[in-house]
Parts: C-alpha cells; structure tokens; sequence
C-alpha cells in the first residue's frame, strides 16, 4: 500500500469512527489523490482546479465507503 494511504484511518480495522473523523479521512484520502495527481502532471494550474474539487472528491469517498 502506499505511503500516502497508510494512516488515513486513525481507528482500528474498520471501525466506524464520528462523522468528524469519516470526513477526516475523506478529505486526506482526497488530498493524497490530489498529491499524487499534481506530482505527475505539469503545473499550469492543476493545483488550483484540483484543490477546488476537494471537497466534491471527499463527498465522492465518503458515498464510496457506505456499506450497501
């Protein structure tokens, strides 16, 4: 796994955590994502437009990890 992804989950397992640390975790998976796009992409602008979906790609984790 990457080095990126290995502490993004603070709680045992899969335990469930409060609302405040799913959206933690959501939101560094997000910027781990977004880390790993902008070292392997040119600059021009990236980060901003990037940095501007933080949040959508959070939400997009968040709904992801639902158990249905």
């Amino acid at each position: 796994m990457s080095e990126h992804f290995k502490n993004l989950r603070r709680h045992s397992g899969m335990s469930e955590g409060s609302t405040e640390s799913k959206r933690e975790a959501a939101v560094a998976a997000a910027l781990a994502l977004i880390e790993a796009r902008i070292t392997n992409t040119p600059a021009n602008g990236v980060l901003e437009g990037e940095l501007n979906n933080l949040s959508k790609y959070a939400d997009q984790i968040q709904e992801a990890l639902k158990v249905k």
